[in-house]
């Protein structure tokens, strides 16, 4: 028994070693090519006047499509700051999905809407749409909302889509809060491409937990208060500033949030649409379209945005957080196996050669393996006696490298976008950083394996994800 062990201990060792090493050289080879890329990116933006793609004469028209279920507290508000975006050829489209509350009587008082004849073809599969309406008010001639029968968040995007009539489709959750520049940055890159066609843009997510809002905006940025959305704050600006920034770059990207999305209406269509089979429909359809477009032997370009162009609120307790990610790995494996052609196939070139193996072995595999070598640790430190020495210099090694990525990620941010101004945020940041890998990373690690497990055993569905909302009881301020 103890030969068994000692034989199992030297390979899960080395196994874990390798592992290791390689996801670290892999996060610092993304944080360095973040980094140059983030330099060529704001050096080349700081002479762009966004007033000219107002007035360019072939700018896109686009459709911000708002899938909404029960969002009565505030979706007035939401509609408002969403219709007051700066942009000259874009409607709103509030998809109201099956609401149980009076979403739908207070937006009719609010904006003036009737139910209006307005033709449009189920070009995608959704539930039946039972009424579109428009306001009688010419203030709000860009608005558009849309009554159907309840069938997720999905399906409620392919309704907006079937409804929309613009080149360009913005996808965004209505709880969200869009930077008032947020289109024209994003549409930017739909200008710049000349042999490549682009068929998808996202821009970076930021956490609203704390901030002051007013009118639907943002208009005093709080780094927030409690310690699990302070947490995401790093989580966040690691994955979007020196994840998807390098990826972008490589022609990699895999995923683009749900949060905030603008795609090339037509390459939607041709692909199905949003599927309502997954959990993780934002990166389902973007591993979707690149698959479609890499078959047809098309030139095409998923684009990153590294200005902060969305807020949203973050889960503030473990039991909402913990739905979250459950629902996050289920989506991750869903997609991964469905698409599964695509690895290591060159016909994918960089996406399925580099980006695919990526997110395969880093994002969805190593928890896993990392949750069980540490369970056999324990087993091993049971029944026979470990290498101390490598263990705490391993620990000390894989602990200094976690605090150290989150510390590059603070100073990305503070040498670029500088949201937080205050430098007791900075300092609670990084104080953040040397906490996290005790008491947040395990919490990770333990949903991930039990999103693994409730896919296996065929779990379907979101799970309710409650919010506190921003006003001045939770843990955010709404004026």
């Amino acid at each position: 028994m103890q030969q068994i062990f000692e034989i199992l201990g030297w390979f899960l060792t080395h196994i874990v070693l390798i592992i290791t090493i390689s996801i670290f050289v892999a996060y610092m080879l993304l944080a360095v090519f973040s980094a140059i890329t983030l330099r060529i990116y704001l050096r080349k933006n700081s002479y762009v006047d966004y007033n000219s793609i107002i007035l360019a004469p072939l700018t896109p028209s686009i459709s911000v499509v708002a899938p909404a279920f029960n969002e009565s507290r505030s979706i007035v508000e939401n509609v408002r700051a969403l219709l007051s975006l700066y942009y000259n050829n874009f409607e709103v489209i509030v998809v109201n999905d099956g609401s149980t509350d009076d979403s739908l009587e207070k937006v009719i008082l609010a904006y003036d809407l009737e139910k209006v004849n307005y033709f449009f073809d189920y070009r995608i599969p959704c539930q039946r749409i039972r009424g579109v309406y428009k306001s009688k008010n010419r203030s709000f001639h860009n608005l558009t909302f849309i009554d159907k029968v309840n069938g997720g968040k999905a399906d409620a995007l392919n309704a907006g889509i079937n409804v929309s009539r613009n080149q360009l489709i913005c996808s965004i959750d209505v709880d969200s809060i869009m930077e008032p520049d947020a289109l024209l940055k994003m549409v930017k890159p739909f200008l710049e491409e000349s042999d490549k066609k682009v068929i998808g843009t996202g821009g970076v997510v930021r956490i609203a937990n704390s901030c002051d809002i007013q009118g639907g905006q943002i208009k005093k940025v709080h780094l927030p208060k409690k310690f699990l959305a302070r947490v995401q704050v790093l989580e966040y600006t690691r994955a979007f500033l020196m994840g998807r920034m390098a990826w972008s770059r490589l022609d990699g990207l895999l995923l683009i949030s749900g949060a905030l999305g603008m795609f090339d209406r037509e390459t939607v269509i041709n692909c199905g649409g949003y599927s309502i089979h997954t959990v993780g429909e934002d990166m389902e359809l973007v591993v979707r379209m690149r698959s479609y477009m890499a078959e047809k032997g098309e030139k095409y370009k998923v684009t990153y945005i590294p200005d902060p162009l969305c807020w949203t609120e973050v889960p503030s307790s473990l039991k909402v957080l913990g739905r979250q990610r459950n629902r996050w790995t289920r989506g991750t494996v869903e997609t991964l196996f469905k698409h599964k052609k695509i690895f290591f196939r060159p016909r994918y070139k960089i996406f399925g050669m580099l980006g695919y193996p990526y997110w395969f072995f880093f994002e969805w595999l190593a928890p896993v393996v990392e949750f069980f070598a540490l369970l056999f640790f324990i087993i091993y430190a049971i029944f026979s006696t470990p290498n101390w020495p490598f263990v705490i210099l391993l620990f000390t090694f894989v602990y200094t490298f976690a605090v150290s990525l989150s510390i590059w990620a603070v100073l990305f941010e503070e040498m670029t976008f500088h949201k937080y101004e205050r430098k007791r945020d900075v300092l609670k940041l990084i104080g953040t950083a040397f906490l996290e890998p005790f008491f947040y990373h395990p919490l990770t690690v333990i949903w991930a394996v039990k999103g693994n497990w409730d896919y296996i055993r065929g779990k379907k569905g979101w799970g309710k994800m409650d919010r506190e909302g921003f006003n001045d009881s939770s843990d955010g301020r709404r004026k």
